[in-house]
């Protein structure tokens, strides 16, 4: 691997096509799932990971720079492998006992959907797992997905120079900040409100 880039709900992995790679792809994909709160997805992931960069390593060919694609998308996982060759792989009928042929079956055994796709500079093989997060991760999704929203309402901000951490954070401010707003204006003490949020908060941490 020669970088790692993880930005929110999306992860990039550039690579060499090599053997050796393999390993540390599985290493990296089973590390952001845990990140993610979808371990149960991790088995499942790192055998199409393993089929998809095996699938660059023998028909592009070895040491073929190509790029591992992880993008959470809420009960869903997209993996996507990059690389710069432009021929489409096709499945082709293959007996139980080869080899050959059988990765893109085992692709549409294991994937909910799959496909391929020409790219500016090659192809991408993409598929998509369903992946069921435990609860506080359905929290931590929607609270994500709340803020990338709100943050565009908060443009300003970053043209004062902010890093994205920061401004994530001013933007969580914010929209408690307009939930206890919104919280006033319905008759409701904001103060009451978030003890509420904070109750449900630990009884939710003490659960886990």
């Amino acid at each position: 691997m020669t970088g790692y880039d993880a930005h929110g709900p999306r992860c990039v992995l550039p690579f060499e096509a090599r053997p050796a790679e393999v390993r540390l792809l599985r290493r990296a994909v089973a590390a952001q799932l845990g990140r993610w709160g979808v371990p149960s997805a991790v088995e499942g992931t790192e055998l199409l990971v393993t089929e998809l960069v095996t699938n660059v390593i023998k028909h592009v060919g070895e040491g073929a720079p190509a790029t591992l694609v992880l993008e959470w998308r809420y009960e869903r996982l997209r993996v996507e492998v990059h690389d710069k060759s432009r021929i489409l792989p096709t499945p082709v009928g293959a007996r139980c006992d080869e080899e050959c042929g059988r990765g893109l079956h085992l692709l549409a055994a294991l994937a909910a959907d799959w496909g391929t796709v020409l790219t500016a500079v090659g192809k991408s093989v993409w598929c998509e797992i369903a992946a069921q997060p435990a609860a506080a991760c359905r929290r931590v999704e929607r609270a994500r997905g709340a803020l990338e929203r709100c943050r565009e309402d908060y443009r300003a901000m970053a043209a004062e120079g902010r890093s994205n951490a920061v401004l994530l954070e001013e933007s969580a401010v914010e929209l408690i900040a307009d939930l206890l707003h919104w919280a006033a204006a319905r008759g409701q003490d904001p103060d009451a409100v978030l003890d509420r949020a904070q109750t449900h908060y630990e009884a939710e941490t003490a659960a886990a």
